[in-house]
């Protein structure tokens, strides 16, 4: 189990947030295909085409274990209730933060395996191996559950 981890995330002080856009996903597996799509049209407006492979995949990672690890077995979902998962994306001048939040207080798990051709397992491995750092953290007040975060640096805007 990880501790929560807070290390490398900018402040979440939406002033300092240069361009942020979010999106609800639905309880199903279509929803990572939706993420893919939302955020293939939020770089392409923020002008960061060239980091879509690596932001898709990590959002597609991140999507998929909220969607089959922090969604309650069994429970029936309403069609008029919330989605129970939000992806958000933030950018700041030298930085991009993905964040999926969900209603599990649960960490985070990083299996390890040595089997590189399971079909599962390797999540949390590719987000590490592909974002500069990632990590969650609970989240509080009138809000349940937890965000699940990846930050990849930018190169620095030039003059």
């Amino acid at each position: 189990m990880l501790e929560p981890l807070r290390q490398g995330l900018p402040p979440l002080d939406p002033a300092a947030v240069s361009s942020a856009a979010s999106c609800a996903l639905p309880a199903r597996y279509e929803a990572v295909r939706e993420a893919r799509r939302f955020t293939r049209k939020t770089l392409d407006q923020w002008d960061m085409e060239e980091r879509f492979d690596d932001v898709c995949l990590v959002v597609s990672e991140l999507v998929t274990n909220a969607l089959r690890h922090a969604l309650p077995h069994g429970s029936p979902r309403v069609p008029e209730q919330q989605p129970p998962v939000r992806l958000h994306l933030m950018c700041w001048t030298e930085r991009l933060v993905c964040a999926v939040r969900d209603p599990s207080h649960d960490s985070p798990v990083a299996r390890e395996t040595d089997d590189f051709s399971a079909e599962s397992g390797r999540g949390l491995f590719l987000v590490d191996s592909f974002s500069d750092s990632w990590g969650w953290h609970p989240l509080a007040g009138t809000l349940n559950g937890k965000v699940v975060w990846a930050l990849f640096h930018l190169p620095p805007p030039t003059a």
